[in-house]
């Protein structure tokens, strides 16, 4: 009976001997290595925008603002105008009291001359102004005169002696301080008083606003 012979051949892939030796007739299969996969692709930046061109300057654009005059902000930034040197200053001091002396000895001569003297210190500055404001309110008249108000003029004394006491603040002696409190207390009560009177008097027919100084009477 013939043999068949065998379809198959038998490959020995075997790389090392049975003494562990290598084998020159092994064929060498290399491993499979797994494929590097793709680097990603890099993102393209988008490519930058042109700056817009600059746009027109309009006229006047760019100018400083002009201040109208009469205005609060001119009226702010104008500068004021420098201060007399101070030999002008003690000229001006000595011409002063030089004409003022020439007053007082001419009032002399007259035989009225004042019992008091006239040189000016603070109490006398807030005695005037005191004076000055009860005038105002009618509180001080000649004899058979009727009472002249003048409510607005009163107020604004009151308010002078008022940025007087703020701005002399930590300036003043006691008496000075003291003075200065109570006629402004004084002053205000009374301011008080007269304001509500007005009040209560402006609502009658033939009223006079208030701060308006009624005329005299003509005999």
């Amino acid at each position: 009976m013939a043999e068949k012979k065998s379809d198959f051949v038998v490959t020995d892939r075997r790389r090392f001997g049975s003494e562990g030796e290598a084998r020159p007739d092994a064929q060498v299969i290399e491993e499979e290595k797994p494929a590097t996969p793709p680097a990603p692709a890099q993102a393209t930046p988008p490519p930058a925008k042109a700056a817009p061109p600059p746009l027109p300057m309009q006229p006047n654009q760019g100018a400083q603002t002009q201040v109208q005059p009469g205005s609060p902000t001119a009226e702010h930034e104008e500068e004021m105008a420098p201060p007399p040197t101070a030999e002008e200053q003690h000229e001006q001091s000595e011409a002063y009291k030089a004409s003022g002396k020439k007053i007082d000895d001419m009032i002399s001569a007259a035989g009225k001359g004042p019992q008091a003297p006239l040189d000016m210190s603070f109490e006398r500055v807030i005695e005037s102004f005191y004076m000055s404001a009860l005038i105002q309110m009618g509180a001080i008249r000649q004899d058979n005169e009727p009472p002249r108000v003048d409510i607005i003029g009163a107020r604004q004394t009151i308010d002078s002696l008022a940025v007087l006491q703020e701005k002399t603040k930590g300036n003043l002696t006691d008496r000075e301080k003291t003075l200065l409190q109570n006629v402004l207390f004084e002053l205000r009560m009374a301011f008080i008083e007269i304001t509500n009177a007005v009040a209560s008097s402006a609502t009658k027919p033939g009223a006079m606003p208030p701060g308006a100084i009624p005329p005299l009477d003509k005999k």
